[in-house]
C-alpha cells in the first residue's frame, strides 16, 4: 500500500498565539521605552553639566537600551531584553538611592534661611518663630532682605486663609496658607523649592530630586505682594471655615514641619511633595477628613475642591467668590500710610487686601 505524501509545510501557529506574542512584545517595548526615558531624564537632571557629561552619560544609557531591544528582536527572544533591562534598571536605582537631600548648598537669598519654632518656656500658648521672611521687593533681583524673630499667641489665632497664586494658566497655582491673629498680624506658610543661587524652577526637573524643599514663613506684605506687584501673578485669597483648635493644630503642624527640614532635609517633588499636597497631608495629620481628588494636583481648581468638602467659609456662588477673592489689584494699589512702623504697615496691608469693594 503506498505511503501518504509527507507534508513539508511548517506547522501553522494558531492566531491566538500570534496575537499573544504581539501583545507581549508591545508590553516589553513599552516598558523598555518608559525605563529608558525615565533614566535619560534622571541622568540629565542629576549629572553635573560640566563638559557635556550629562548628555554623554544619558546618550550611553539610551544607546544601551537600543542595543538591548535590537538584539532581542533580531533573536526573537524576550528573555534577553528582560534580563538586560533588569540589570540596567537595578544599576540606575542603586545610583539613584545614593542621591540625598542636603542643607549646605549656596541657596538663593529668598530661601537662604529656614524657619524654626521655639515654644515659650513661660507661656505654653505662645511660640516664637525664628527666620520669618520680611523682604522689601522692588524687583526679582532688587530687594532688601530681612529675617525676623516673631512671637505669636495661639489663643489669639482667629483666622486661616488659603491663597492661590496663578502663574501658568487656570489649572496651575501656587498654594499658600495665611494665619491671622487678633492684633492684625498675619504669617504665611509656603512650601517652595529651596533653589540654589544659579537655579530656576522647572516643573519637569522637580520629578528627579533636583530641588530640596523649603517651608517659608513670611509676612503677607512680602510673600503675597512679591507675586502680585513684582511677578505679575494673579492672587486669590479664600477664608477657610475651621474651628480654632484645628487652626491652632494646623499652625503648629506647619511650624514643626518647617523646623524638621532644618535637621532632616527632603526633596521637593512636583507630583507628591509640592505646595498643595503637603498642605493636604498636614491637614489630614491633624484629623481633617479630606478626600483624595485630582484637583489637589491641578491646584488652580482648589476652590472647587474646598467648596465641595465644606471648607470655605463663604456660601456665595463660586463665580462671585472668585471675583471677590481676587486681591491682585488691591495689593497693587496699596500704599503704606505715613508714620506707620513696619509692623503697623504690614497689618494695614493685610487689612487693605481683604477689603472687598
Amino acid at each position: 500500500m503506498p505511503k501518504p505524501p509527507r507534508n513539508n509545510l511548517m506547522p501553522v501557529t494558531p492566531a491566538w498565539r500570534r496575537c499573544l506574542g504581539y501583545v507581549a512584545w508591545a508590553i516589553v517595548a513599552m516598558l523598555a521605552l518608559l525605563c529608558a526615558t525615565w533614566g535619560y531624564m534622571a541622568l540629565q537632571a542629576q549629572v553635573p553639566q560640566r563638559n557635556n557629561m550629562a548628555a554623554a552619560i544619558a546618550m550611553v544609557w539610551g544607546f544601551a537600551w537600543v542595543i538591548l531591544l535590537g538584539y532581542g528582536m533580531l533573536q526573537r527572544r524576550i528573555l534577553p531584553i528582560l534580563a538586560g533591562g533588569l540589570v540596567l534598571v537595578l544599576a540606575l536605582l542603586a545610583w539613584w538611592g545614593t542621591i540625598e537631600p542636603r542643607a549646605d548648598r549656596s541657596w538663593a537669598a529668598d530661601v537662604a534661611q529656614l524657619v524654626r519654632v521655639e515654644p515659650d518656656k513661660d507661656n505654653p500658648s505662645r511660640v516664637h518663630l525664628h527666620n520669618v521672611r520680611n523682604f522689601t521687593w522692588r524687583s526679582e533681583t532688587d530687594f532688601t532682605p530681612r529675617w525676623e524673630t516673631r512671637s505669636y499667641d495661639l489663643t489669639q489665632l482667629h483666622s486661616v486663609d488659603v491663597a492661590l497664586s496663578y502663574w501658568m494658566g487656570p489649572a496651575i497655582a501656587h498654594t499658600l496658607v495665611s494665619f491671622g491673629f487678633a492684633d492684625g498680624q498675619h504669617v504665611v506658610f509656603s512650601i517652595e523649592i529651596r533653589k540654589e543661587q544659579h537655579e530656576q524652577f522647572d516643573a519637569l526637573a522637580g520629578f528627579f530630586k533636583q530641588y530640596e524643599m523649603a517651608l517659608v514663613a513670611a509676612d503677607e506684605r512680602d510673600i503675597l505682594a512679591v507675586r502680585t506687584n513684582v511677578r505679575g501673578e494673579q492672587v486669590h485669597l479664600y477664608r477657610i471655615d475651621m474651628p480654632q483648635d484645628s487652626t491652632r493644630d494646623l499652625f503648629l503642624a506647619y511650624a514643626y514641619q518647617a523646623s524638621q527640614l532644618e535637621y532632616a532635609p527632603r526633596f521637593y517633588h512636583t507630583l507628591t511633595a509640592n505646595c498643595t499636597t503637603i498642605v493636604w497631608q498636614l491637614a489630614r495629620r491633624i484629623g481633617q477628613a479630606l478626600p483624595t481628588d485630582w484637583r489637589l494636583l491641578a491646584s488652580g481648581y482648589l476652590p472647587e475642591y474646598l467648596r465641595d468638602v465644606g471648607a470655605l467659609q463663604s456660601m456665595q456662588p463660586l463665580a462671585t467668590l472668585r471675583a471677590t477673592s481676587d486681591i491682585t489689584q488691591r495689593a497693587q494699589n496699596w500704599q503704606p500710610p505715613a508714620g506707620l512702623d513696619d509692623a503697623a504697615a504690614s497689618a494695614d496691608f493685610s487689612r487693605h487686601i481683604r477689603q472687598v469693594p
